[in-house]
């Protein structure tokens, strides 16, 4: 399906959210550096957690607001939302205030704001695609954030250090114009019927029933792996926001990353960082598809255990180099890892999940990255106790122990096919 083909909401989506995405992308890389720099290592790594908690509750009722209010109006209020949440924290960054309580308060908020935003944007592809249309739609939508994976964080390498204020100045402003224009130009696109449905329920219910329908996970074992699994491999990959870039501020010193003739360029601190997260969303928005079409080729099972050995063996590389160029190429490795199950994950839900659960499924899958975006950031806490180098093996440990849990699960799995064939 082409982008001239698409349904309006979704042009006007895909270009309003791209200037967002971009502005966004400047600062939050840097995030982790800051609130270490602001709070101490050991209240840092807590307070990223604490502002987890809200955003996983906000993602639960994300799309019960999206049925019950309407995708428009939700998504209207949650860009308001980030928008104001952004400009309050800039305040609190300007040269005339300096809060950085204050940020860190605004920044939970923008996230909880950003928690609801999603669910309906993602509800309003449901509504408008055709169901042969929407992974095409939503890889789209998916290249362009990573896109502006690559050209937020140059900006914001280059800006961050003396330029936070103008930074937070610029996504406040995109936010609010984003949701301008969503107000103007998009149309409701929720059916009558979900709305007539949630109206009978409070939120407090549907929040209710959401933890009850994860109950699944205990009677099913094989998702049950599955969910611990993905908890350990995500405690590795989400560093890549946490503790990397406090890492990299910290022992990457001053060097060349090229130079011709008497013109060099050089790197350290956050411009190191920038040049990292730049290439991973790089490499990302170049070969999702043609690596996905490649592992395909091969048995799901030595996917998904060869990904969790490569983000081990590249957490552990991190920690035993300081030099851009090594950095570079292990980031190519943690690359590598991430795009090996991008897109078979999905898939491989759909083959676990009982068509009439199919729904219940897909929502308690989502607790690997729920859960492993709460209890990730403890891995800056941690290196106050036990430094760098364990930290990072500890994680390498994590990554390849999630390894193992995939061999037993597919093992499982695939005893339970057979099974299932003979009946």
């Amino acid at each position: 399906m082409k982008i001239r083909d698409w349904d309006r909401n979704l042009k006007v989506r895909l270009f309003g959210e791209a200037l967002m995405n971009v502005t966004f992308w400047m600062f939050f890389p840097f995030m982790a550096i800051y609130f270490t720099e602001a709070f101490g290592k050991d209240k840092a790594g807590f307070l990223l957690i604490f502002s987890q908690v809200f955003s996983v509750v906000a993602s639960l009722l994300g799309g019960y607001c999206a049925d019950r209010f309407g995708r428009k109006r939700m998504m209207v209020l949650s860009a308001y939302g980030m928008g104001l949440a952004f400009f309050f924290f800039a305040l609190a960054s300007s040269p005339w205030f300096t809060s950085p309580f204050v940020g860190f308060l605004c920044f939970t908020l923008a996230g909880i704001f950003g928690s609801f935003y999603w669910p309906a944007s993602q509800a309003m592809v449901t509504d408008v695609v055709p169901e042969e249309d929407r992974n095409s739609v939503f890889a789209v939508f998916y290249t362009s954030i990573n896109i502006a994976v690559v050209i937020g964080p140059m900006i914001g390498g280059i800006f961050y250090e003396k330029h936070l204020f103008e930074l937070l100045l610029a996504t406040g402003f995109s936010g609010v114009l984003l949701a301008t224009i969503l107000a103007k130009m998009l149309q409701e696109t929720v059916p009558v019927y979900s709305i007539e449905n949630g109206s009978s329920m409070k939120w407090y219910q549907f929040l209710r029933e959401q933890i009850h329908s994860y109950g699944i996970i205990i009677r099913d074992k094989t998702f049950l792996l599955f969910i611990v699994a993905g908890i350990l491999v995500a405690q590795t990959f989400m560093q890549l926001d946490l503790l990397i870039p406090v890492y990299i501020k910290e022992v990457a010193e001053k060097q060349t990353l090229f130079s011709f003739g008497d013109y060099s360029v050089l790197l350290s601190g956050e411009k190191a960082f920038g040049v990292l997260i730049s290439e991973n969303g790089l490499l990302v928005a170049l070969f999702t598809v043609w690596i996905t079409k490649w592992m395909s080729h091969y048995r799901e099972s030595s996917v998904f255990i060869w990904s969790s050995i490569l983000y081990g063996i590249a957490i552990i590389m991190f920690g035993q180099t300081t030099n851009i160029w090594g950095m570079i190429g292990v980031m190519a490795v943690f690359t590598f890892a991430e795009l090996m199950t991008a897109g078979i994950q999905q898939t491989f839900i759909s083959k676990l999940a009982p068509e009439e659960m199919r729904g219940q499924y897909f929502a308690a899958a989502s607790l690997r990255w729920t859960i492993g975006r709460t209890i990730a950031p403890f891995s800056i806490t941690l290196t106050l106790w036990i430094g760098y180098e364990w930290t990072f093996l500890i994680l390498s440990v994590l990554a390849f122990f999630s390894a193992f849990i995939y061999f037993v699960m597919f093992q499982q799995f695939e005893k339970q096919q057979a099974k299932n064939v003979i009946l």
